[in-house]
């Protein structure tokens, strides 16, 4: 009896998982919903359509709903006849929801989307829920040669993380109101819920103080966020269901707060300065010093009211305390209190820090550095740190949970960093830790980090996405919900959706690439960027001292981003010729090949360009490599002259080019290698 109830058992987990793989083919939905079942009805999308909303209809639900209309028209051109959803009445698509969410991590994101022929069901507890259950309705949005309809399924969903984040650094490049809110845009669309507003740092103070008003008159470069600014921002975003998380970076990471205000710094008489290069640097605030936690008192008194969020994060990162080191008073206050290390001290800092805190309602939350053996468990860890810390995979995140910290992981989240999707989508906030259950509760979720040295807002969004909208899945969706191929095959299809909400990922590279050219034609130019990757981790500014924060980023490496098109399609024929070399794969090549070949001759009329001169090399060698290649397929040989030639060109090409590097030489040294055993004659 036991053994059929296993089999029954098994047959359906297996039945689901086929049907759920089956149905991910069908549909373009990202995240993947919990359930998703065909339904295999049709709800015609035309000039009648109604929403109807049986909660309460003057909130953010009425609002998103009305952007729901307006993006859908859009992407249809079918001219609804009611244009604002309404209450108590039947609609076309009814919206049923029980209380309006209060954005804590308690709140409930849930709902049931079911898509019938005639009417379309949206059921959740909260407003929020029936919003995301609208992000997933406008993705079944489908047409065929009658007209625009949604595929018929039934849906139950609900996140596996309560924290689903994205943090946008505003220090290091100010990032407009504007930029914020077409991202903000972007994330709801993606039912992430946590925008990190990352505020200061060495580079800048972006929040208007009336307090101390210095701050942004000496620490932004004019270059700050109103109040009214804030908070319009704060609504805007709770009106997406999405929390603010505000980051005022100490003691560390403070040149900016010490430039306006230096009497609270560590070293008497520095010349503090708003810094220019990336870096970590010595600046820090002085933790004996009772002025420097009446600056903070005063401060946070004035901004906390800003966010109504119950977290503030206080960064906490990064600091070797060279300043306290240098500082005798400093040394004479930790042997006097018994503070053994700068981490000791720190510690007393943040403990301090975290009662100011609380006096404002707020609860501290801080990158992993905090996590010391004297913080108290009621502050939130930040796990950032990894490998190349020393650390496990997944950082101090699964240290702090059986430590008792709530916490958040963004190891293996740091999109700046120009790694690909697939390494970015493979990294599982958990993995296989073995965790009690209530170990598993203080893993929140995680938090992809875009830090702005190396990115302005002509470029911020091609950083970003559309690799979020996959780390969003991660957060969002089960977690045997994994197959890579399949994700990008749905993310190419939202990638161009983005573009309806106003992100720029896509055309501002063509923006770029007519700068550089000097508006002349860059078809060739447009091709090498679709085979090159900007350099990997921070290798692009080596040492943080390549790039100032005010120097030109509108250069070849910035038209480039991660995930090369044409790579990628490149390299996915390589491997299926790798397994197979048969003639049609064969023949693929040489049609890559053929493109190719002409490319330094397409480039040669705007060779003398500036910015142009060091891709000439580049393109030769592309050229001169995909000319061998072409001949050699096409003639089944290779002679050891010709040979010679693809090695060495191979080799000018393995090297970086304007900060960029080729993403197909490794598929290319395979051909070579392929070449040289099956082709060569003597």
């Amino acid at each position: 009896m036991k053994k059929s109830t296993l089999i029954i058992l098994l047959s359906a987990i297996l039945c689901n998982s086929f049907g759920q793989s089956f149905l991910s083919e069908k549909y373009d939905l990202m995240p993947w919903p919990k359930s998703v079942k065909e339904l295999h009805s049709k709800f015609v999308i035309d000039s009648t359509l109604t929403i109807t909303i049986n909660g309460h209809n003057n909130g953010r639900i009425h609002t998103v709903a009305t952007k729901f209309l307006r993006r859908l028209a859009d992407r249809t051109g079918v001219f609804l006849d009611q244009g604002f959803p309404t209450s108590h009445q039947t609609g076309s698509i009814e919206i049923n929801f029980k209380t309006v969410s209060d954005l804590s991590l308690q709140h409930d994101e849930s709902y049931i989307l079911d898509v019938g022929n005639q009417q379309i069901l949206i059921t959740a507890v909260t407003d929020v829920g029936a919003m995301r259950a609208l992000e997933t309705l406008l993705q079944l949005a489908n047409f065929d040669a009658s007209g625009y309809y949604f595929e018929g399924v039934h849906i139950e969903d609900s996140p596996r993380f309560v924290w689903r984040g994205l943090m946008i650094d505003a220090a290091r490049h100010f990032q407009p109101v504007s930029v914020l809110k077409r991202n903000l845009d972007a994330m709801a669309s993606v039912k992430l819920n946590v925008f990190h507003w990352h505020l200061t740092d060495d580079q800048g103070f972006r929040i208007e103080s009336k307090v101390y008003p210095r701050l942004q008159e000496l620490g932004s470069d004019g270059l700050f966020y109103t109040q009214e600014q804030i908070k319009d921002v704060v609504r805007y975003a709770s009106n997406l269901g999405i929390r603010v998380v505000p980051e005022i970076d100490v003691p560390g990471h403070a040149s900016a707060i010490l430039t306006a205000y230096p009497e609270i710094g560590s070293k008497a008489g520095y010349p503090y300065h708003i810094e220019r290069y990336a870096g970590i640097f010595d600046p820090t605030l002085d933790p004996t010093n009772p002025k420097t936690y009446e600056f903070l008192d005063h401060l946070l008194a004035e901004i906390a009211p800003l966010f109504p969020d119950e977290y503030f994060h206080i960064g906490g990162d990064e600091n070797a305390g060279k300043h306290w080191d240098e500082n005798k008073n400093i040394q004479q206050f930790k042997q006097e209190n018994n503070l053994k290390t700068n981490h000791d001290l720190q510690t007393y800092f943040n403990i301090k820090l975290e009662k100011i805190l609380k006096k404002y309602g707020k609860k501290l939350m801080g990158w992993d550095e905090i996590m010391t053996p004297n913080m108290p468990t009621t502050a939130i860890i930040h796990s950032w740190r990894g490998e190349n810390e020393g650390l496990s995979k997944r950082g101090t995140l699964i240290t702090a949970a059986k430590l008792g910290y709530q916490t958040v992981l963004s190891n293996g989240y740091y999109i700046d960093r120009m790694l690909s999707v697939k390494h970015h989508y493979s990294v599982d906030p958990i993995g296989d830790a073995q965790l009690t259950k209530e170990e598993r509760s203080r893993i929140l979720g995680g938090e992809a980090t875009m830090w702005s040295e190396l990115v302005t807002p002509m470029t911020i969004d091609s950083r970003i996405w559309p690799r979020m909208a996959a780390i969003a899945e991660r957060f969002w969706s089960p977690k045997n919900v994994k197959n890579i191929d399949n994700m990008l095959k749905r993310l190419k299809v939202v990638s161009y959706n983005l573009e309806e909400l106003g992100i720029t990922h896509i055309k501002n590279r063509d923006v770029i690439l007519r700068i550089m050219s000097n508006h002349h034609n860059n078809d060739a130019l447009k091709e090498l960027s679709e085979l090159c990757e900007p350099l990997k981790m921070y290798t692009r500014n080596a040492g943080g001292t390549e790039y100032k924060s005010f120097s030109p980023f509108t250069l070849f490496a910035d038209a480039c981003v991660a995930d090369a098109k044409d790579a990628l399609a490149f390299n996915k024929l390589v491997n299926k010729f790798n397994d197979n070399p048969d003639e049609e794969i064969i023949n693929g090549l040489k049609s890559y090949f053929k493109e190719w070949s002409n490319n330094y001759e397409e480039l040669s009329p705007i060779a003398e360009v500036p910015n142009i001169k060091p891709l000439i090399l580049l393109s030769q060698h592309l050229s001169k490599t995909s000319k061998l290649l072409f001949s050699t397929f096409e003639n089944k040989m290779i002679s050891t002259t010709d040979l010679r030639a693809l090695k060495a060109s191979l080799n000018i090409l393995k090297q970086p080019f304007a900060d960029t590097e080729l993403a197909i030489v490794n598929s290319l040294y395979k051909l070579e290698g392929y070449c040289e055993k099956n082709y060569l004659v003597p």
